[in-house]
């Protein structure tokens, strides 16, 4: 089964396919990266790659601020690869976080609330590779939050199965039937 991602080649923390961002915490629900000691997100040990199962997941979760697909703007692409080990994920899509005294809000609610759980069960579980939660933006699908034990792993592959930019028109109608079942704009 093959995952995906949308990532940015440019803009503010540019990345590639395959790459880990070793900076945060950000707006990222599942950030788990500690603040400096002014409070501030900076360049650390700590790691994050979000994906999905499906693609459509991943651009409603990349652009659920703006509600519009942006294909130019920052350089994003999308990209499907298969990963080459399971990895260790915590379920958060049953009744764990209820047992442990959150809820299923911590796949909708508070960002912040959700990273301070984040670095909670990472602290925690010390074997935990990332997470397995409902996308809050696409009718609860599957999406996974990698951490740097994942990073460590090598579980990513060489190459691809897929990987092109948004603006490439060969996602044009795949793009257009996302923004569609989603309500998003496209431009």
């Amino acid at each position: 089964m093959g995952l995906a991602r949308v990532y940015f080649s440019s803009g503010n923390h540019p990345t590639r396919w395959n790459e880990f961002r070793h900076y945060g915490p950000t707006n990222g629900r599942f950030d788990h990266h500690l603040f400096d000691e002014n409070g501030e997100a900076h360049e650390q040990e700590r790691s994050i790659l979000y994906c999905a199962l499906n693609g459509v997941t991943c651009v409603a979760e990349v652009f659920q601020q703006t509600r519009r697909i942006d294909r130019v703007r920052d350089a994003p692409w999308l990209v499907v690869f298969k990963l080459q080990r399971r990895l260790r994920l915590l379920d958060l899509t049953g009744t764990y976080p209820t047992r442990v005294g959150v809820s299923m809000g911590i796949n909708t609610g508070s960002r912040v609330r959700a990273r301070a759980w984040a670095q909670r069960l990472y602290e925690a579980f010390d074997d935990l590779q990332g997470l397995y939660y409902a996308s809050s933006m696409d009718v609860n699908r599957p999406a996974i939050a990698l951490n740097e034990r994942g990073e460590k792993a090598n579980a990513l592959p060489a190459h691809p199965m897929f990987n092109r930019a948004l603006a490439d028109d060969v996602l044009l109608d795949t793009l257009k039937h996302a923004a569609e079942a989603l309500g998003y704009g496209l431009q």
